[in-house]
Protein backbone atom coordinates (compact mmCIF):
# COMPACT_ATOMS: atom_id res chain seq x y z
CA UNK A 1 0.00 0.00 0.00
CA UNK A 2 1.36 3.45 -0.75
CA UNK A 3 -0.11 4.67 2.69
CA UNK A 4 3.32 2.63 3.92
CA UNK A 5 5.54 4.35 1.20
CA UNK A 6 4.08 7.99 2.37
CA UNK A 7 3.52 7.37 6.14
CA UNK A 8 6.33 9.97 7.52
CA UNK A 9 5.09 12.47 4.79
CA UNK A 10 1.58 12.67 5.76
CA UNK A 11 2.16 11.96 9.24
CA UNK A 12 5.27 15.26 9.13
CA UNK A 13 2.58 16.91 7.66
CA UNK A 14 -0.52 16.25 10.12
CA UNK A 15 2.51 17.51 12.61
CA UNK A 16 3.06 20.62 10.89
CA UNK A 17 -0.77 21.28 10.83
CA UNK A 18 -0.87 21.22 14.06
CA UNK A 19 2.35 22.95 15.63
CA UNK A 20 2.31 25.81 12.61
CA UNK A 21 6.03 25.90 12.29
CA UNK A 22 7.26 26.36 9.65
CA UNK A 23 7.19 23.13 7.36
CA UNK A 24 7.77 22.53 3.59
CA UNK A 25 7.39 18.92 2.21
CA UNK A 26 8.52 20.88 -1.29
CA UNK A 27 11.53 22.91 -1.45
CA UNK A 28 11.24 26.14 -2.87
CA UNK A 29 14.68 25.94 -4.46
CA UNK A 30 14.88 25.15 -8.21
CA UNK A 31 17.76 23.83 -7.76
CA UNK A 32 16.66 21.00 -5.12
CA UNK A 33 15.22 19.39 -7.97
CA UNK A 34 18.79 18.68 -10.26
CA UNK A 35 20.54 20.05 -13.15
CA UNK A 36 19.03 19.07 -15.73
CA UNK A 37 15.06 19.25 -14.25
CA UNK A 38 14.81 22.63 -15.85
CA UNK A 39 15.88 22.02 -19.09
CA UNK A 40 13.63 19.34 -19.50
CA UNK A 41 10.82 21.12 -18.09
CA UNK A 42 11.01 23.87 -20.79
CA UNK A 43 11.29 21.04 -23.30
CA UNK A 44 8.07 19.63 -22.25
CA UNK A 45 6.56 22.75 -21.93
CA UNK A 46 7.47 23.80 -25.41
CA UNK A 47 6.27 20.37 -26.96
CA UNK A 48 2.95 21.26 -25.79
CA UNK A 49 2.49 23.92 -27.97
CA UNK A 50 0.55 24.36 -31.17
CA UNK A 51 -1.67 20.74 -30.64
CA UNK A 52 -4.11 19.30 -28.66
CA UNK A 53 -3.52 18.43 -25.29
CA UNK A 54 -3.43 14.79 -25.23
CA UNK A 55 -2.34 13.94 -21.76
CA UNK A 56 -6.12 13.80 -20.01
CA UNK A 57 -7.45 9.74 -19.37
CA UNK A 58 -11.38 11.48 -20.35
CA UNK A 59 -12.17 9.72 -23.94
CA UNK A 60 -15.83 10.53 -24.35
CA UNK A 61 -15.27 14.54 -26.17
CA UNK A 62 -17.79 16.63 -27.83
CA UNK A 63 -15.22 18.89 -29.20
CA UNK A 64 -11.71 20.80 -28.70
CA UNK A 65 -11.10 24.88 -27.30
CA UNK A 66 -8.50 26.56 -26.00
CA UNK A 67 -7.60 30.47 -25.99
CA UNK A 68 -4.15 31.13 -23.97
CA UNK A 69 -1.97 33.78 -24.91
CA UNK A 70 0.85 34.55 -23.09
CA UNK A 71 1.27 37.77 -21.25
CA UNK A 72 4.72 37.53 -22.06
CA UNK A 73 4.84 37.76 -26.01
CA UNK A 74 0.84 38.11 -26.45
CA UNK A 75 0.64 35.57 -29.17
CA UNK A 76 -1.84 32.51 -28.65
CA UNK A 77 0.35 29.42 -26.82
CA UNK A 78 -1.65 27.08 -29.58
CA UNK A 79 -3.25 24.18 -27.31
CA UNK A 80 -6.86 23.10 -27.32
CA UNK A 81 -8.11 21.08 -24.94
CA UNK A 82 -10.99 18.51 -24.82
CA UNK A 83 -14.34 19.67 -24.42
CA UNK A 84 -17.08 17.52 -22.77
CA UNK A 85 -20.96 17.64 -22.20
CA UNK A 86 -21.73 18.44 -18.42
CA UNK A 87 -24.01 15.73 -18.19
CA UNK A 88 -20.81 13.10 -18.97
CA UNK A 89 -18.40 15.01 -16.66
CA UNK A 90 -21.11 14.47 -14.31
CA UNK A 91 -21.95 10.94 -15.03
CA UNK A 92 -18.66 9.79 -14.57
CA UNK A 93 -17.71 11.53 -11.76
CA UNK A 94 -20.31 9.65 -10.23
CA UNK A 95 -19.50 6.33 -11.69
CA UNK A 96 -15.76 6.97 -10.04
CA UNK A 97 -16.81 8.46 -6.81
CA UNK A 98 -18.61 5.61 -5.82
CA UNK A 99 -15.69 3.36 -6.36
CA UNK A 100 -12.90 6.21 -4.66
CA UNK A 101 -15.37 6.34 -1.60
CA UNK A 102 -14.84 2.81 -0.43
CA UNK A 103 -11.43 3.23 0.23
CA UNK A 104 -10.44 3.85 3.30
CA UNK A 105 -8.61 7.18 4.53
CA UNK A 106 -5.32 5.70 4.41
CA UNK A 107 -5.43 4.47 1.68
CA UNK A 108 -6.84 7.61 0.00
CA UNK A 109 -3.95 9.46 1.55
CA UNK A 110 -1.43 7.26 0.05
CA UNK A 111 -2.67 7.62 -3.39
CA UNK A 112 -2.94 11.45 -2.97
CA UNK A 113 0.39 11.85 -1.46
CA UNK A 114 1.72 9.31 -4.81
CA UNK A 115 0.42 12.06 -6.66
CA UNK A 116 1.95 15.07 -5.36
CA UNK A 117 4.88 12.88 -5.72
CA UNK A 118 4.32 13.11 -9.74
CA UNK A 119 3.17 16.49 -10.06
CA UNK A 120 6.66 17.49 -8.29
CA UNK A 121 8.21 15.69 -11.94
CA UNK A 122 6.41 18.66 -13.72
CA UNK A 123 7.35 21.49 -11.89
CA UNK A 124 9.59 23.08 -13.78
CA UNK A 125 7.06 22.30 -16.61
CA UNK A 126 4.05 23.28 -15.15
CA UNK A 127 6.07 26.62 -13.89
CA UNK A 128 6.52 28.03 -17.58
CA UNK A 129 3.10 27.02 -18.54
CA UNK A 130 1.84 29.18 -15.34
CA UNK A 131 4.10 32.53 -16.57
CA UNK A 132 2.76 31.98 -20.04
CA UNK A 133 -0.92 32.01 -19.07
CA UNK A 134 -0.74 34.26 -15.42
CA UNK A 135 1.91 36.30 -16.49
CA UNK A 136 3.76 36.11 -12.95
CA UNK A 137 7.61 35.88 -13.52
CA UNK A 138 9.73 32.48 -13.75
CA UNK A 139 10.60 31.96 -10.58
CA UNK A 140 7.13 33.31 -8.80
CA UNK A 141 5.54 30.82 -11.51
CA UNK A 142 7.67 28.03 -10.41
CA UNK A 143 7.28 28.36 -6.60
CA UNK A 144 3.53 29.21 -6.64
CA UNK A 145 2.29 26.58 -8.59
CA UNK A 146 4.87 23.78 -7.87
CA UNK A 147 6.44 23.37 -4.40
CA UNK A 148 4.13 26.33 -2.73
CA UNK A 149 0.80 24.67 -4.35
CA UNK A 150 2.08 20.92 -3.57
CA UNK A 151 2.65 22.06 0.35
CA UNK A 152 -1.02 23.11 0.62
CA UNK A 153 -2.34 20.07 -1.35
CA UNK A 154 -0.47 17.89 1.57
CA UNK A 155 -1.87 20.37 3.70
CA UNK A 156 -5.29 19.53 2.53
CA UNK A 157 -4.52 15.52 2.65
CA UNK A 158 -2.93 15.62 6.39
CA UNK A 159 -6.07 17.64 7.46
CA UNK A 160 -8.65 15.43 6.16
CA UNK A 161 -6.61 12.32 6.97
CA UNK A 162 -6.85 13.62 10.65
CA UNK A 163 -10.28 14.59 10.30
CA UNK A 164 -11.18 11.45 8.91
CA UNK A 165 -9.83 9.61 12.16
CA UNK A 166 -11.27 11.59 14.83
CA UNK A 167 -14.17 8.77 15.41
CA UNK A 168 -12.97 5.31 15.97
CA UNK A 169 -14.75 2.71 13.04
CA UNK A 170 -16.11 0.14 15.69
CA UNK A 171 -16.98 0.05 18.87
CA UNK A 172 -19.03 -2.15 21.44
CA UNK A 173 -21.13 0.01 23.52
CA UNK A 174 -22.53 -1.62 26.93
CA UNK A 175 -25.06 0.34 28.94
CA UNK A 176 -25.34 -1.01 32.67
CA UNK A 177 -28.83 -1.52 33.45
CA UNK A 178 -28.71 -3.04 36.81
CA UNK A 179 -28.39 -6.89 36.65
CA UNK A 180 -28.37 -7.09 33.28
CA UNK A 181 -27.14 -4.55 30.38
CA UNK A 182 -27.41 -3.58 26.79
CA UNK A 183 -24.77 -4.39 24.63
CA UNK A 184 -24.34 -2.61 20.75
CA UNK A 185 -22.11 -3.11 18.51
CA UNK A 186 -21.66 0.77 17.01
CA UNK A 187 -20.04 1.44 13.07
CA UNK A 188 -18.91 5.02 12.59
CA UNK A 189 -18.50 5.59 8.86
CA UNK A 190 -17.64 9.03 7.18
CA UNK A 191 -19.85 9.41 4.26
CA UNK A 192 -18.61 11.63 1.69
CA UNK A 193 -20.79 14.45 0.17
CA UNK A 194 -21.23 13.62 -3.36
CA UNK A 195 -19.18 15.19 -6.56
CA UNK A 196 -17.04 18.20 -6.41
CA UNK A 197 -16.59 21.27 -8.49
CA UNK A 198 -13.39 23.48 -8.01
CA UNK A 199 -13.40 26.57 -10.78
CA UNK A 200 -10.07 28.03 -11.17
CA UNK A 201 -8.78 31.58 -11.80
CA UNK A 202 -7.04 33.49 -14.45
CA UNK A 203 -3.97 34.19 -11.88
CA UNK A 204 -3.32 31.31 -9.58
CA UNK A 205 -4.94 28.77 -11.52
CA UNK A 206 -3.02 26.15 -9.73
CA UNK A 207 -1.91 27.65 -6.44
CA UNK A 208 -5.58 28.78 -5.64
CA UNK A 209 -7.11 25.54 -6.96
CA UNK A 210 -4.98 22.45 -5.31
CA UNK A 211 -6.70 23.03 -1.44
CA UNK A 212 -10.49 22.51 -3.21
CA UNK A 213 -8.75 19.43 -5.46
CA UNK A 214 -7.44 17.37 -1.96
CA UNK A 215 -9.56 18.21 0.19
CA UNK A 216 -12.39 16.80 -2.14
CA UNK A 217 -10.36 13.75 -2.95
CA UNK A 218 -8.96 12.90 0.55
CA UNK A 219 -12.95 12.76 1.97
CA UNK A 220 -13.50 10.44 -0.87
CA UNK A 221 -15.29 12.95 -3.36
CA UNK A 222 -14.89 12.82 -6.92
CA UNK A 223 -13.92 16.49 -8.60
CA UNK A 224 -14.45 17.96 -11.70
CA UNK A 225 -11.72 20.75 -12.12
CA UNK A 226 -13.03 24.04 -13.89
CA UNK A 227 -10.17 26.11 -14.93
CA UNK A 228 -10.41 29.90 -16.35
CA UNK A 229 -10.46 29.50 -20.20
CA UNK A 230 -7.52 31.83 -20.25
CA UNK A 231 -5.54 29.65 -17.75
CA UNK A 232 -6.06 25.77 -18.48
CA UNK A 233 -2.07 24.02 -19.40
CA UNK A 234 -0.59 24.46 -15.79
CA UNK A 235 -3.92 22.69 -13.79
CA UNK A 236 -4.65 20.68 -16.96
CA UNK A 237 -0.66 18.90 -16.38
CA UNK A 238 -1.29 18.74 -12.68
CA UNK A 239 -5.07 16.68 -13.75
CA UNK A 240 -3.41 14.64 -15.92
CA UNK A 241 -0.78 13.42 -13.43
CA UNK A 242 -3.09 12.98 -10.71
CA UNK A 243 -5.02 10.81 -13.44
CA UNK A 244 -2.20 8.82 -14.10
CA UNK A 245 -1.41 7.67 -10.59
CA UNK A 246 -5.19 7.07 -10.08
CA UNK A 247 -4.96 4.99 -13.36
CA UNK A 248 -1.63 2.92 -12.42
CA UNK A 249 -3.11 1.91 -8.48
CA UNK A 250 -6.04 0.44 -9.81
CA UNK A 251 -8.38 3.35 -9.76
CA UNK A 252 -10.80 5.11 -11.83
CA UNK A 253 -8.82 8.15 -13.83
CA UNK A 254 -12.20 10.09 -13.98
CA UNK A 255 -12.05 10.58 -10.17
CA UNK A 256 -10.36 13.85 -10.89
CA UNK A 257 -11.76 15.49 -14.51
CA UNK A 258 -10.99 18.52 -16.23
CA UNK A 259 -13.87 20.71 -17.83
CA UNK A 260 -12.85 22.76 -19.92
CA UNK A 261 -14.86 25.28 -21.95
CA UNK A 262 -14.37 28.54 -23.88
CA UNK A 263 -15.33 32.20 -23.44
CA UNK A 264 -18.10 31.90 -25.89
CA UNK A 265 -19.33 28.97 -24.22
CA UNK A 266 -18.81 28.44 -20.65
CA UNK A 267 -19.96 26.21 -18.58
CA UNK A 268 -19.50 27.46 -14.66
CA UNK A 269 -22.81 27.91 -14.16
CA UNK A 270 -24.35 24.63 -15.79
CA UNK A 271 -22.02 22.69 -14.02
CA UNK A 272 -22.55 24.75 -10.36
CA UNK A 273 -26.16 24.51 -10.99
CA UNK A 274 -26.40 20.70 -11.64
CA UNK A 275 -28.46 18.72 -9.45
CA UNK A 276 -25.58 15.95 -8.48
CA UNK A 277 -23.02 18.69 -8.32
CA UNK A 278 -22.58 18.67 -4.20
CA UNK A 279 -19.28 20.82 -3.34
CA UNK A 280 -18.15 23.92 -5.49
CA UNK A 281 -14.79 25.76 -4.60
CA UNK A 282 -14.64 29.05 -6.17
CA UNK A 283 -11.71 31.71 -6.45
CA UNK A 284 -12.45 34.72 -8.15
CA UNK A 285 -14.67 37.94 -8.25
CA UNK A 286 -16.71 38.99 -5.74
CA UNK A 287 -19.76 39.25 -8.08
CA UNK A 288 -19.68 35.65 -9.41
CA UNK A 289 -18.32 34.61 -5.86
CA UNK A 290 -21.84 35.89 -4.36
CA UNK A 291 -23.76 33.73 -6.72
CA UNK A 292 -21.91 30.69 -6.01
CA UNK A 293 -22.59 31.36 -2.22
CA UNK A 294 -26.36 32.13 -3.12
CA UNK A 295 -26.19 28.41 -4.25
CA UNK A 296 -26.27 27.31 -0.22
CA UNK A 297 -30.06 27.91 -0.73
CA UNK A 298 -30.71 24.95 -2.46
CA UNK A 299 -28.48 22.39 -0.98
CA UNK A 300 -24.40 22.99 -2.52
CA UNK A 301 -21.81 23.19 0.22
CA UNK A 302 -19.70 26.23 -1.04
CA UNK A 303 -16.24 27.53 -0.27
CA UNK A 304 -15.27 31.07 -1.53
CA UNK A 305 -12.74 33.12 -2.09
CA UNK A 306 -13.89 36.76 -3.15
CA UNK A 307 -12.27 40.04 -3.69
CA UNK A 308 -10.47 42.05 -0.95
CA UNK A 309 -10.00 45.79 -0.22
CA UNK A 310 -6.40 45.10 2.14
CA UNK A 311 -4.98 48.04 4.35
CA UNK A 312 -1.52 48.70 5.83
CA UNK A 313 -1.92 50.95 8.93
CA UNK A 314 0.98 53.17 9.08
CA UNK A 315 1.77 54.51 12.73
CA UNK A 316 5.65 54.61 13.57
CA UNK A 317 8.10 52.65 12.83
CA UNK A 318 11.59 51.73 13.60
CA UNK A 319 13.49 52.53 9.87
CA UNK A 320 10.76 53.86 7.57
CA UNK A 321 13.66 53.19 4.47
CA UNK A 322 13.20 49.92 5.44
CA UNK A 323 9.17 49.88 5.90
CA UNK A 324 8.82 51.54 2.95
CA UNK A 325 11.42 49.53 0.56
CA UNK A 326 9.50 46.43 1.80
CA UNK A 327 5.94 47.81 1.11
CA UNK A 328 7.35 49.08 -2.49
CA UNK A 329 8.28 45.14 -2.85
CA UNK A 330 4.52 44.36 -1.65
CA UNK A 331 2.55 46.39 -3.91
CA UNK A 332 4.68 45.86 -7.17
CA UNK A 333 5.01 41.95 -6.94
CA UNK A 334 3.07 40.38 -9.70
CA UNK A 335 2.12 44.61 -10.50
CA UNK A 336 -0.40 44.27 -8.05
CA UNK A 337 -2.46 40.67 -8.65
CA UNK A 338 -2.55 39.11 -5.66
CA UNK A 339 -5.63 38.48 -3.72
CA UNK A 340 -3.23 39.01 -0.77
CA UNK A 341 -1.85 42.43 -2.18
CA UNK A 342 -2.36 45.73 -0.30
CA UNK A 343 -3.76 48.56 -1.57
CA UNK A 344 -5.28 50.98 1.04
CA UNK A 345 -2.76 53.03 2.86
CA UNK A 346 -3.93 55.19 6.22
CA UNK A 347 -1.22 57.46 6.87
CA UNK A 348 -2.02 60.48 9.80
CA UNK A 349 -2.05 63.71 8.33
CA UNK A 350 0.64 64.52 11.50
CA UNK A 351 2.63 61.63 9.75
CA UNK A 352 4.63 58.79 10.96
CA UNK A 353 6.56 58.44 13.92
CA UNK A 354 10.13 57.70 13.21
CA UNK A 355 13.02 57.59 16.06
CA UNK A 356 14.24 61.08 14.89
CA UNK A 357 10.94 61.98 15.11
CA UNK A 358 7.10 62.20 12.88
CA UNK A 359 7.48 62.45 9.27
CA UNK A 360 5.02 64.56 7.61
CA UNK A 361 2.48 62.61 5.85
CA UNK A 362 4.13 64.26 2.26
CA UNK A 363 7.30 63.07 3.29
CA UNK A 364 6.45 59.46 3.59
CA UNK A 365 4.14 59.70 0.72
CA UNK A 366 7.39 60.99 -1.45
CA UNK A 367 9.72 58.59 -0.01
CA UNK A 368 7.39 55.54 -0.77
CA UNK A 369 6.84 57.02 -4.33
CA UNK A 370 10.76 56.77 -4.38
CA UNK A 371 11.12 53.71 -3.39
CA UNK A 372 8.36 52.26 -6.04
CA UNK A 373 9.71 54.06 -8.57
CA UNK A 374 13.40 52.95 -7.86
CA UNK A 375 12.53 48.97 -7.75
CA UNK A 376 10.25 49.00 -11.09
CA UNK A 377 13.52 51.14 -12.63
CA UNK A 378 16.22 48.61 -10.92
CA UNK A 379 17.39 46.91 -14.12
CA UNK A 380 17.85 43.70 -12.28
CA UNK A 381 14.95 43.40 -10.49
CA UNK A 382 11.94 45.58 -11.83
CA UNK A 383 10.80 43.21 -14.68
CA UNK A 384 10.69 40.40 -12.83
CA UNK A 385 9.49 41.77 -9.72
CA UNK A 386 6.39 42.87 -11.36
CA UNK A 387 6.03 40.31 -14.25
CA UNK A 388 3.46 40.84 -16.98
CA UNK A 389 -0.25 41.63 -16.19
CA UNK A 390 -2.48 38.53 -17.37
CA UNK A 391 -4.77 40.80 -18.84
CA UNK A 392 -6.33 43.85 -20.82
CA UNK A 393 -8.92 44.79 -18.45
CA UNK A 394 -6.22 44.92 -15.54
CA UNK A 395 -4.19 47.62 -17.55
CA UNK A 396 -6.80 49.49 -18.66
CA UNK A 397 -8.51 49.50 -14.37
CA UNK A 398 -5.10 51.20 -14.10
CA UNK A 399 -5.66 53.68 -16.72
CA UNK A 400 -9.23 54.78 -15.42
CA UNK A 401 -8.14 54.50 -12.05
CA UNK A 402 -5.45 57.86 -12.79
CA UNK A 403 -8.83 59.48 -13.38
CA UNK A 404 -10.71 58.32 -10.36
CA UNK A 405 -10.35 61.35 -8.24
CA UNK A 406 -7.66 62.34 -5.49
CA UNK A 407 -4.45 63.39 -6.40
CA UNK A 408 -2.10 61.32 -8.95
CA UNK A 409 1.34 61.14 -6.82
CA UNK A 410 2.56 58.45 -9.36
CA UNK A 411 1.34 57.56 -12.96
CA UNK A 412 1.80 53.79 -14.02
CA UNK A 413 3.20 53.39 -17.34
CA UNK A 414 5.06 49.98 -19.54
CA UNK A 415 7.94 48.71 -18.26
CA UNK A 416 10.46 47.13 -20.40
CA UNK A 417 10.97 43.48 -20.29
CA UNK A 418 14.33 42.68 -21.64
CA UNK A 419 13.73 38.90 -21.87
CA UNK A 420 10.03 39.65 -23.78
CA UNK A 421 9.77 43.21 -26.13
CA UNK A 422 6.00 42.30 -26.35
CA UNK A 423 5.45 41.92 -22.66
CA UNK A 424 1.83 43.68 -21.44
CA UNK A 425 3.48 45.17 -18.70
CA UNK A 426 2.39 48.47 -16.19
CA UNK A 427 4.07 49.81 -13.28
CA UNK A 428 2.36 50.99 -9.99
CA UNK A 429 -0.30 54.17 -9.87
CA UNK A 430 0.18 56.09 -6.70
CA UNK A 431 -2.81 58.25 -5.90
CA UNK A 432 -3.41 60.37 -2.84
CA UNK A 433 -6.98 60.77 -1.63
CA UNK A 434 -9.15 61.54 1.44
CA UNK A 435 -10.60 59.87 3.93
CA UNK A 436 -13.57 61.48 3.00
CA UNK A 437 -13.34 59.55 -0.64
CA UNK A 438 -14.48 56.07 0.18
CA UNK A 439 -16.15 55.75 -3.26
CA UNK A 440 -12.61 55.94 -4.85
CA UNK A 441 -11.18 53.13 -1.69
CA UNK A 442 -14.30 50.90 -0.70
CA UNK A 443 -13.84 48.87 -3.43
CA UNK A 444 -10.29 46.50 -5.00
CA UNK A 445 -9.09 47.94 -7.62
CA UNK A 446 -6.83 44.68 -8.57
CA UNK A 447 -4.00 45.67 -10.37
CA UNK A 448 -1.10 47.94 -9.60
CA UNK A 449 -2.64 50.13 -7.72
CA UNK A 450 -2.11 51.95 -4.88
CA UNK A 451 -4.09 54.89 -2.32
CA UNK A 452 -2.35 56.93 -0.17
CA UNK A 453 -5.23 57.97 2.07
CA UNK A 454 -4.70 60.69 4.51
CA UNK A 455 -6.65 60.23 8.28
CA UNK A 456 -7.28 62.40 11.36
CA UNK A 457 -5.07 60.06 13.58
CA UNK A 458 -4.18 56.52 13.94
CA UNK A 459 -7.93 55.38 15.34
CA UNK A 460 -8.81 57.04 12.45
CA UNK A 461 -6.97 55.20 10.44
CA UNK A 462 -8.06 51.95 12.31
CA UNK A 463 -11.49 52.06 12.09
CA UNK A 464 -11.73 53.11 8.36
CA UNK A 465 -9.45 49.78 7.84
CA UNK A 466 -11.84 48.06 10.09
CA UNK A 467 -15.22 49.22 8.10
CA UNK A 468 -13.01 48.37 5.03
CA UNK A 469 -12.80 44.79 6.10
CA UNK A 470 -15.95 44.58 7.81
CA UNK A 471 -18.37 45.70 4.84
CA UNK A 472 -15.98 44.64 1.95
CA UNK A 473 -13.95 42.13 3.00
CA UNK A 474 -10.08 41.94 3.45
CA UNK A 475 -7.81 38.85 3.45
CA UNK A 476 -4.64 40.73 5.11
CA UNK A 477 -3.72 43.64 6.75
CA UNK A 478 -0.59 45.00 7.43
CA UNK A 479 0.14 47.70 10.48
CA UNK A 480 3.01 49.44 11.05
CA UNK A 481 3.97 50.40 14.63
CA UNK A 482 6.67 50.77 17.67
CA UNK A 483 3.72 51.33 20.52
CA UNK A 484 2.42 47.52 22.00
CA UNK A 485 -0.67 49.47 23.30
CA UNK A 486 -1.21 50.29 19.60
CA UNK A 487 -0.10 47.20 18.55
CA UNK A 488 -3.05 45.46 20.70
CA UNK A 489 -5.69 47.82 19.59
CA UNK A 490 -5.15 47.30 16.05
CA UNK A 491 -5.13 43.76 16.63
CA UNK A 492 -7.98 43.48 18.34
CA UNK A 493 -9.96 45.96 15.59
CA UNK A 494 -9.05 43.83 12.82
CA UNK A 495 -9.20 40.63 14.17
CA UNK A 496 -13.06 41.74 15.26
CA UNK A 497 -13.78 41.50 11.60
CA UNK A 498 -11.97 38.29 10.93
CA UNK A 499 -8.83 39.87 9.28
CA UNK A 500 -5.41 39.38 10.23
CA UNK A 501 -2.56 41.39 11.13
CA UNK A 502 0.92 41.20 10.21
CA UNK A 503 2.77 43.61 12.34
CA UNK A 504 6.12 45.75 11.47
CA UNK A 505 7.48 43.43 7.98
CA UNK A 506 10.78 44.48 6.61
CA UNK A 507 13.63 42.06 4.86
CA UNK A 508 12.49 39.02 2.93
CA UNK A 509 8.90 38.52 4.08
CA UNK A 510 5.78 40.50 2.53
CA UNK A 511 2.56 41.10 3.54
CA UNK A 512 1.27 39.06 0.52
CA UNK A 513 2.84 35.69 1.16
CA UNK A 514 0.90 33.15 2.91
CA UNK A 515 2.83 30.03 4.12
CA UNK A 516 1.28 26.10 3.79
CA UNK A 517 0.86 24.54 7.23
CA UNK A 518 1.03 27.84 9.39
CA UNK A 519 -1.00 30.45 8.02
CA UNK A 520 -4.27 30.06 7.21
CA UNK A 521 -5.23 32.19 4.18
CA UNK A 522 -8.55 34.03 4.23
CA UNK A 523 -10.45 33.53 7.67
CA UNK A 524 -14.03 32.89 5.91
CA UNK A 525 -15.23 35.25 8.54
CA UNK A 526 -15.68 38.76 6.41
CA UNK A 527 -16.90 39.41 2.65
CA UNK A 528 -13.60 38.53 1.09
CA UNK A 529 -14.89 34.62 1.66
CA UNK A 530 -16.69 32.16 3.29
CA UNK A 531 -13.74 29.51 3.50
CA UNK A 532 -10.01 29.06 4.77
CA UNK A 533 -7.36 27.29 3.36
CA UNK A 534 -6.84 25.63 5.21
CA UNK A 535 -8.58 25.02 9.05
CA UNK A 536 -10.53 22.14 9.80
CA UNK A 537 -14.15 23.08 8.58
CA UNK A 538 -12.29 23.55 5.21
CA UNK A 539 -12.25 19.80 5.04
CA UNK A 540 -15.29 18.39 7.43
CA UNK A 541 -18.01 19.97 6.01
CA UNK A 542 -16.91 17.59 2.84
CA UNK A 543 -18.38 14.47 4.45
CA UNK A 544 -20.83 13.69 7.12
CA UNK A 545 -20.36 11.03 10.45
CA UNK A 546 -23.17 8.29 10.14
CA UNK A 547 -23.33 5.76 13.05
CA UNK A 548 -24.70 2.59 12.96
CA UNK A 549 -25.82 0.31 15.49
CA UNK A 550 -26.41 -3.77 15.93
CA UNK A 551 -28.06 -5.31 19.10
CA UNK A 552 -25.85 -7.96 20.28
CA UNK A 553 -27.12 -11.08 22.80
Amino acid sequence: MLIAKHQNIIDNAVKANHERTFYAQYPEHPKAYGEEAPAKGETAFKSLLNQPFSRLKQKVIAGWAGEEVSPYTQQPLGITYPVIATDELVKAGRRAGNRWAQLSAAERAGILTETLEKIKDHFFEIAHATMHTTGQSFIMSFQASGPHANDRALEAIAMGYQQLQHFPEHQVWEKPMGKVSVKLEKTFRAIPRGLGLVIGCSTFPVWNSLPGIYADLITGNPVIVKPHPKAVLPIAIVVAAIQQVLEENGQDPYTCQLAADSSEHLITKELCEHPDIALIDYTGSSSFGNYVESLATIGKTVFTEKAGVNSVILDSVKDIDAVLNNLAFSVSLYSGQMCTAPQNFFIPESGVGTPGGKLSFDEVAAKFRDAIIALVNNPKMGAGTLGAVQNDATVQRVKDAQHAGGKVLLSGAPVVNEEFAGARTYSPTVLQVGANDTGIFEKELFGPVILLIKTKDTDHSIALARQMAAHHGAITCGAYTTDDAVKEKIADAMNSVFTPVSFNFTGFIWVNQHAAFSDLHVTGGNPAGNASFTNQEFVVKRFVWVGNRTYMD
